[in-house]
């Protein structure tokens, strides 16, 4: 007898556009007409818009298949089931760094101490791998740490205790084949970080005061050991030179290399949103949270040859220790503030006048390559060298971008200044983005055409009349989107997370991005983790403390790693990896050794078929 539905399928449509999406799945088992129309196109799209409160001006993400697995996308594959906690750091964990091919990543702590750890075990927990000590370099702690392409070598950058009694940074290079200590380099102010330019190659900076507010940054390129066989040849050589003023300095260093952006791994739909933020009003962008789980300064040196040569014995001390001093060393604003006591204001907006104008004179052009491409040059790849700095006060509130040539990616070749005039003392920045607040993060896409910041936003329309009073800045993180191809911001801002401390307390939160989600560590006790595409915050990851660091698996997405002021590293999965794993293992099919031959000989595939298919 056939089948005839007591309801027509308009009117069990309907019922279930009224139903969550968890009722519609249940309902879905009922019977095959249900069991239809629970997998139907329409349905789904309007669950999706109504339950993620996405403008409808948005479209579907390109690369999705339907909107019923769009939306499980969002719910199931998000790394927000806490699986593990790793508590071998005695305190506060700072920063996190994967490996290029995720199976080892490492965590650097206020206890001083680098952590690498083993993420392939085949029972699916982490262990730790090796730890190595830092305080018999005379560090204070580690901060930051950075697998070179290869993930054979690993930097480490902390806090250094140094001669002079001036607060630096120093950047240690460890062999990830022995863990041995290959070389130690200077880094100050200890913010810079540091980062690879390439597998042998590492950036580090210098600072020099040449005033009581303005400065001078030497950003250097070391190279990561020296070689038996090259004693002869620089292991060390000045990239830029740049002039601070205003107490600003620059910090936070990184490198994308920009593959010529043919295909980029985000989708923009920049002018979608933009539409539909006109058609609300301009209102006030409230973001929907879905919790789907439970220097100091030295003296300026007597000239640069002898500036190069400190710079390349440092660079060559292959950890020997010295002196511990007893007493933390005097910081960059202290250094600034210290001046201040005797130099009237008037004397100081002098001496910036005078700053800005021997700038304008002594300053190489801008590579305007870098802005208007010339047409041969439209194609090829850019390495661009990304930082934090300032011009109207001391906390970093913009992004400087320099382009880095072919020339300058090895320590051979002409040192800095033989490219310049004598006129010209300082190198310019290729371009400028404000972001009008103080910057605490800073994340590459993996494809390194985005950058995300973090910032934390001052009030709209507020003037700096003094360099070291900033205006005050908002509790709310604003999550920023830059394009390195057009160098503008093309998305709002992502918000959800919050920071507390002041201008002069604030301290730096590391973001980390995938292919298709942005994660941050917050002041609230939790990481945060969004969409990248829909610009919806879809997670929230709790600690007891600060949230320092979080970072995604490379080789998988769904893995994600939070580090905080409690101490702990907190391991996150995914709801579906979760069930993967938990779900018991089916046992293999018994087969006899001829029916198993005959079976691969009848089902052999023929050349030109796919899978089995022609």
């Amino acid at each position: 007898m056939e089948y005839v539905p007591l309801l027509p399928d308009s009117l069990v449509l309907e019922i279930f556009m009224r139903l969550p999406h968890d009722a519609v799945l249940r309902a879905g088992l009922t019977c095959r007409q249900w069991q239809a129309i629970s997998r139907d196109e329409f349905l789904w799209r309007e669950l999706f818009y109504s339950y993620y409160r996405i403008p409808r001006s948005v479209p579907r993400h390109p690369a999705a298949v339907s909107w019923y697995r769009e939306f499980k996308r969002l719910f199931d594959c998000i790394p927000c089931v806490e699986v593990q906690t790793l508590g071998e750091h005695s305190d506060q964990v700072l920063h996190l760094a994967f490996s290029h091919k995720g199976h080892r990543f490492s965590s650097c702590s206020k206890d001083c101490t680098v952590k690498l750890w083993d993420t392939e075990r085949p029972d699916g927990n982490i262990s730790l791998v090796h730890s190595s000590s830092m305080r018999q370099f005379n560090w204070g702690y580690t901060q930051f740490s950075q697998f070179n392409a290869d993930d054979s070598l690993l930097l480490v950058s902390g806090v250094y205790l140094g001669p002079h009694h001036s607060s630096s940074g120093e950047i240690a290079v460890i062999s990830l084949e022995n863990y041995t200590l290959l070389s130690r380099v200077r880094n100050k102010p200890y913010d810079v970080f540091g980062c690879w330019l390439n597998e042998t190659h590492l950036i580090s900076g210098n600072l020099h005061w040449i005033g009581n507010m303005t400065s001078c940054s030497v950003l250097w390129l070391n190279k990561a050991f020296q070689d038996i066989e090259s004693e002869n040849v620089n292991v060390v050589k000045r990239l830029f030179k740049i002039q601070n003023i205003n107490a600003s300095t620059i910090r936070t260093v990184m490198v994308a290399h920009c593959r010529r952006h043919d295909n980029p791994d985000l989708l923009l739909d920049y002018e979608a949103q933009s539409q539909a933020r006109r058609q609300k009003g301009q209102q006030q962008h409230q973001p929907l949270l879905f919790d789907l789980g439970t220097s100091g300064s030295e003296e300026e040196d007597e000239d640069e040859e002898e500036d190069e040569e400190e710079h390349h014995r440092e660079t060559r001390n292959y950890g020997l220790p010295t002196a511990r001093l007893p007493q933390p060393a005097i910081s960059s604003l202290e250094h600034v503030r210290h001046s201040r006591k005797n130099v009237g204001p008037r004397e100081l907006e002098i001496e910036t006048q005078v700053a800005q104008m021997m700038g304008r004179v002594h300053t190489k052009a801008p590579d305007s390559s870098l802005i208007e491409p010339s047409e041969s040059g439209e194609g090829e790849d850019k390495t661009y060298l990304l930082f934090t700095t300032g011009s109207l006060t001391y906390s970093p509130h913009q992004i400087g971008i320099k382009r880095i040539k072919p020339d300058q990616m090895t320590t051979c070749g002409p040192v800095l200044g033989e490219e310049r005039s004598s006129d010209e003392f300082f190198d310019s920045l290729d371009h400028v983005i404000d972001i009008h607040g103080h910057i605490i993060g800073m994340g590459l896409s993996p494809d390194h055409r985005y950058l995300y910041v973090n910032s934390r936003a001052w009030p709209a329309g507020c003037v700096i009349s003094d360099p070291m009073s900033p205006p005050p800045i908002a509790e709310e993180i604003d999550l920023h989107v830059i394009d390195l191809k057009s160098l503008r911001e093309e998305r709002r801002s992502l918000r959800a997370h919050r920071a507390f401390t002041p201008n002069d307390e604030c301290f730096f939160i590391f973001l980390d991005v995938s292919r298709d989600f942005v994660a941050s560590g917050a002041e609230d006790k939790h990481g945060y983790i969004w969409d990248r595409h829909y610009n919806i915050c879809l997670a929230r990851l709790a600690h007891d403390d600060v949230v320092n660091s979080v970072a995604f698996s490379p080789a998988d997405q769904e893995l994600l790693l939070s580090a905080s002021d409690d101490s702990t590293i907190k391991v996150w999965r995914s709801p579906r990896m979760v069930r993967l794993v938990q779900a018991p293992a089916r046992p293999p099919r018994t087969r006899g050794l001829l029916p198993s031959w005959l079976s691969r000989s009848k089902n052999s595939t023929p050349a030109g078929s796919v899978n089995g298919r022609p």
